[in-house]
């Protein structure tokens, strides 16, 4: 039997609140409208979910360190679109094209960076700065067209990170491993790791870390350039998967990948975080754009049930942090 010592401390993890609401999630549009729970729904869920989820797994150690990357979306339309851009000119081979891309968004990362810590300014005006740059510089590229992509799917490289293989009905991507792999290693860097314990004292007090030693401003750099990276892998996959290269993709996708991050229990302040909670957080806000779908619900009013779901998230963890104070003392 489980001690009450134990069931207060599940109760005061971060990722208490999340795990439970996705669990109602679940069985209310399950009970709805049985179509959720069909294999070809759960499959196409979960193709969305870990798009997005890779641009949250990387804001959640920023946002741990206390930063904002508000330039994720852009970096999500752009890099693939320089990628095909070098394919269909002939200038260069997708595997390339590939590691152009991702350097390039390791670039903007760089920039973003070094414009916070060096310069001061806050990582909301530059990354909002370059949120503007990155897309007019992928509308200039293209002339506002998408780019084409179709020709690549028989491609090593698109087979390994898009392929796609079914069991028992269900219709599973290979992006789907990338994301579990990739959560599973940031996992391991936060908890385990002296990274870990630098991204955390970097957020949480800035100060008491560099007088430790903590070289603040070099992991803050590595985070934000973590952070395109990721970005750009995620829209990479997203362009092979649907065949087209938008510089329009990714708008407004900074807010809600930062939604995710925040109803996983990450704090906005900064000093706390963790990958499981964004997983669970990113899983709640996809089954919610599709079960509202299924069940009959106007897609215009998911704003509605995102904010709703923030600020019911923000009242459970301040409870919770309360709680877990009141019971230290």
């Amino acid at each position: 039997m489980q001690s009450p010592t134990a069931l207060r401390s599940l109760l005061a993890r971060p990722e208490f609140g999340p795990l439970i609401l996705l669990v109602a999630e679940i069985i209310i549009f399950g009970l709805i409208n049985p179509n959720f729970l069909s294999p070809l729904n759960i499959s196409n869920t979960l193709t969305f979910t870990v798009e997005l989820g890779l641009i949250a797994l990387s804001m959640t150690l920023l946002m741990t360190a206390g930063e904002f990357d508000l330039s994720v979306g852009s970096v999500f339309g752009f890099t693939p679109v320089l990628m095909w851009t070098l394919v269909n000119s002939g200038g260069l081979p997708l595997e390339l094209s590939f590691i152009v891309a991702l350097v390039t968004a390791m670039g903007i990362g760089l920039f973003s960076g070094l414009f916070v810590t060096r310069l001061k300014i806050p990582s909301f005006l530059v990354t909002l700065g370059m949120l503007l740059v990155v897309r007019g510089l992928a509308l200039v590229i293209t002339d506002g067209f998408p780019q084409r992509t179709w020709d690549s799917q028989d491609h090593w490289l698109a087979k390994l990170l898009v392929g796609d293989f079914r069991i028992a009905g269900f219709r599973i991507y290979a992006s789907i491993f990338w994301f579990i792999a990739i959560a599973g290693i940031l996992h391991y860097v936060l908890t385990r790791t002296k990274m870990g314990n630098w991204i955390q004292a970097s957020g949480g007090n800035p100060d008491a870390a560099r007088a430790r030693g903590v070289k603040v401003n070099k992991t803050k750099v590595a985070l934000f350039m973590l952070s395109s990276t990721m970005a750009a892998f995620a829209g990479i996959i997203s362009s092979i998967r649907t065949s087209a290269a938008n510089p329009n993709s990714g708008a407004g996708y900074e807010l809600e990948v930062i939604a995710m991050v925040v109803i996983g229990g990450t704090i906005l302040t900064g000093g706390r975080g963790s990958i499981i909670g964004t997983v669970l957080g990113t899983l709640i806000l996809r089954v919610m754009r599709n079960g509202i779908v299924l069940i009959g619900v106007p897609g215009l009013a998911y704003n509605i049930f995102i904010g709703t779901i923030i600020l019911g998230m923000m009242a459970l963890h301040s409870w919770l942090d309360r709680r877990h104070v009141e019971r230290g003392r």
